[in-house]
């Protein structure tokens, strides 16, 4: 049977682990009275008569007689009185705080540890009750306005409904739609300004007579000549996508620059598309808040299981019965009493009602490489140009996945909420056995078409036919990618695309936590990208057919790629930091940025300088590069790994720490260092061939994989750190209806 300890671990929720019962300290207490008590014990069994064979007996006797009750003695003498006293906050003064407090009625042979025990009791029940109150006017305050949200909405399509009924089918505009299931609208067509004007007039007017207020209104700006009206109503859709950042972007410079404040007309007014995506984002905050209060209730009713347990163990040990007198407080405490299970049942009814083995494959691969000639003068340099690239893709992409893999299971073991941080669905997101197992997939698959490979190019077999092979492998990979049907791991892989999309068109759609992360994944996977590009330039010119690998190295415009290829991952993640900075209006995201543009100036003079190996580009790319890494350094550790505080109790880490052992934080420390500067290798002058110069590249590459996977464990220890020390554990989603100000 497993353990209550284990069981509330494994349980609480993650974010708020320090709000629960410290149900383990509480045993330390008990364990204090049970070593009490042992001095006492031993006193009564000590007699003058010395040890007799009868003792056991006796014992057996006593203790019976302990514990069963005589008819006429009464047992219902209380040992302890829990009293509750009401304080006022120190926070608001007309806040008031509920506080238990304990008092022994009878003294204990250990009186100071079971009073020492109580309080500790008394402070966590104190401790439980305000969180749990905290936690509550949060979301009761959120279900309010979600409600009014809601009711906003709900006016908006009934006035529409209204009005649509009223139209004739003969006029009824082109733009709304004349089905009866929509209650949406959108703008008048061109052709009838007037008509248009005259009907958002009337549906203006008719929203305002329930309460709702639109900024730049007619009736707005009319009152606003008379009177200034106190607030206004507004929808706000996030920038989400391209075309609702450039509409946001258009419509800031327009209000910044060029709005003049006597223009006459309707204005900014709401449309089809906004009243879909309101639609949605209330629909998302209700299932936030829905989500928030099931977790609400797991602390609920974990935190009175741990009470109960402990209150057990304190009366075997102190032969006391006197949980019922604690437990009978604890369940008038508000964080039992309250009434969840209404809440529950009012937020159903509103958004129903609106909702409906390694070292053996590399043996027989060096021996198949040699039949094959592989590694002979005349062949060697073709296969490392030709073939070599796409087969290093899929072992980069494999290492990468196994790296993912191992940090999913880190996390998963040091109960870090991936799935939340990076707004994964749980019944949808990669496990780390998936990952594994896509990775062994991977790998297998490429193994094979690597054995095939070699074995028909021993057998003599023409070499434009046998060099497809990989070719025709990446093409399967890539279909497999975008197929839409129900295959294995769609929502993965469309989730994947989405990301994708959402990084390369950077800084057009909102940057989400899981779209950096992924950036930076693609920051160390350039050589990946490097060896796409040849890839791709060798199988759509044709190369394969002639085995001319000179083809593509030859030309101008394959060199000028490599520019582009190396810069467009920084260049991204840059984009991605001015998009956020645009969003939140945080310097730090401007300071992150200028690290990705240090980390492209030294990537391109590393390029230059491999080219033009003078002593005034080595003195280029020295400067760039080590003012990138020092860059790189401080903001791994700063920023993103949160640690070097001086001020911190554990020297140069932070002040809470996911692993116990402190020397792994100091280990992990030093090998990001020794991986970051792996660059000095392109400016130290070793002179290899080309099967030897390929195979350090490749070593490179993946020790900068293994890096990056590294990194990852603790950015994401650290967010999660940053979540549990402000109880973040719902996402917060944006309403689209506020008030403002209105000024004009």
């Amino acid at each position: 049977m497993v353990k209550f300890s284990k069981e509330l671990e494994a349980q609480l929720i993650p974010e708020w682990k320090d709000a629960f019962v410290n149900y383990w300290q509480l045993k330390k207490h008990i364990k204090k009275i049970k070593i009490a008590r042992i001095p006492n014990q031993s006193k009564q069994l000590n007699h003058d008569f010395g040890l007799s064979i009868f003792d056991p007996v006796r014992c057996f006797l006593s203790k019976i007689s302990s514990t069963t009750p005589h008819n006429n003695i009464t047992t219902t003498t209380e040992v302890i009185q829990v009293k509750s006293k009401t304080m006022h906050s120190d926070d608001t003064d007309d806040e008031e705080e509920q506080v238990y407090q304990t008092d022994l009625v009878h003294l204990f042979s250990e009186e100071d540890e079971v009073k020492e025990f109580f309080e500790r009791l008394n402070d966590e029940l104190n401790k439980v009750n305000q969180f749990y109150k905290t936690k509550e006017g949060e979301f009761v305050e959120r279900g309010e306005i979600l409600l009014k949200q809601l009711q906003i909405l709900l006016d908006l399509k009934q006035i529409l409904n209204e009005r649509r009924r009223k139209l004739s089918p003969g006029i009824l505009p082109r733009s709304w739609p004349s089905s009866g299931h929509h209650s949406d609208f959108s703008e008048s067509p061109a052709g009838s300004i007037d008509e248009a004007s005259t009907k958002t007039d009337e549906i203006i007017a008719a929203l305002e007579k329930n309460g709702v207020n639109f900024i730049n209104s007619a009736s707005t700006r009319a009152k606003t000549k008379q009177g200034k009206p106190k607030m206004a109503m507004r929808i706000d859709i996030p920038s989400t996508t391209p075309t609702r950042t450039i509409t946001a972007v258009t419509s800031m410079l327009w209000e910044d620059l060029v709005n003049n404040p006597k223009k006459q007309g309707p204005g900014d007014f709401i449309n089809r598309k906004k009243i879909q995506c309101a639609e949605k984002m209330i629909r998302g905050a209700f299932v936030e808040l829905y989500r928030g209060l099931g977790l609400l209730k797991t602390y609920s009713s974990l935190n009175m299981m741990a009470f109960s347990k402990i209150l057990k163990k304190f009366d075997k040990v102190a032969n006391r019965q006197e949980s019922a007198n604690y437990l009978k407080v604890v369940k008038r405490s508000h964080f039992i009493s309250s009434d969840k299970e209404k809440g529950h049942e009012v937020l159903k009814t509103a958004t129903a009602e609106r909702f409906t083995h390694g070292h053996i494959f590399r043996r027989v691969y060096a021996i198949l490489a040699h039949l094959a000639g592989v590694f002979s003068p005349g062949t060697g340099i073709t296969y490392m140009e030709t073939v070599y690239p796409v087969f290093s893709v899929f072992a980069l992409l494999s290492l990468h996945l196994f790296m993912y893999g191992c940090n999913l299971f880190m996390w998963k073991s040091m109960r870090i909420n991936y799935n939340f941080i990076f707004e994964f669905q749980p019944n949808t997101a990669l496990k780390y056995r998936d990952a594994f197992l896509i990775c062994t997939t991977f790998m297998t698959s490429v193994v094979g078409a690597m054995v095939i490979h070699l074995l028909l190019r021993a057998n003599g077999f023409f070499p434009s036919h046998v060099d497809a092979i990989p070719g025709i492998l990446l093409l399967i990979f890539l279909v497999l990618l975008v197929c839409p049907f129900n295959v294995p791991y769609r929502p993965t892989r469309f989730c994947f695309i989405r990301i994708i999309r959402n990084i390369v068109f950077s800084p057009l759609y909102k940057v989400l936590m899981v779209d950096f992360f992924m950036a930076d994944q693609l920051t160390s996977q350039i050589p990946l990208l490097r060896h796409l590009e040849s890839t791709a330039c060798y199988f759509l010119a044709g190369s394969f057919k002639t085995h001319s690998y000179k083809t593509c190295n030859s030309t101008r415009l394959y060199r000028e790629l490599a520019y582009v290829i190396s810069f467009m991952p920084y260049y991204w993640r840059a984009m991605q930091c001015a998009r956020r900075w645009f969003d939140e209006s945080d310097l730090n995201h401007l300071a992150n940025m200028g690290k990705y543009v240090s980390a492209m100036v030294a990537a391109g003079a590393r390029i230059t300088y491999s080219r033009q190996s003078d002593n005034l580009w080595f003195a280029i790319v020295l400067v760039t590069s080590v003012a990138a890494t020092i860059y790189q350094l401080y903001w791994d550790f700063v920023k993103d790994w949160g640690i070097l505080n001086t001020k911190s109790k554990n020297p140069w880490l932070r002040d809470d720490l996911v692993l116990k052992n402190k020397s792994v934080y100091y280990l992990s420390i030093a090998l990001n260092v020794v991986l970051r500067v792996v660059w000095v290798e392109t400016i130290m002058g070793f002179h290899f061939n080309m099967v030897e110069s390929r195979l350090l590249d490749f070593f490179m590459a993946s020790l900068e994989i293994i890096r990056r996977g590294h990194w990852n464990f603790y950015r994401l220890e650290n967010e999660h750190l940053n979540n549990v020390g402000k109880f973040r554990a719902v996402k917060a989603v944006p309403l689209p209806f506020r008030e403002t100000d209105s000024d004009s």
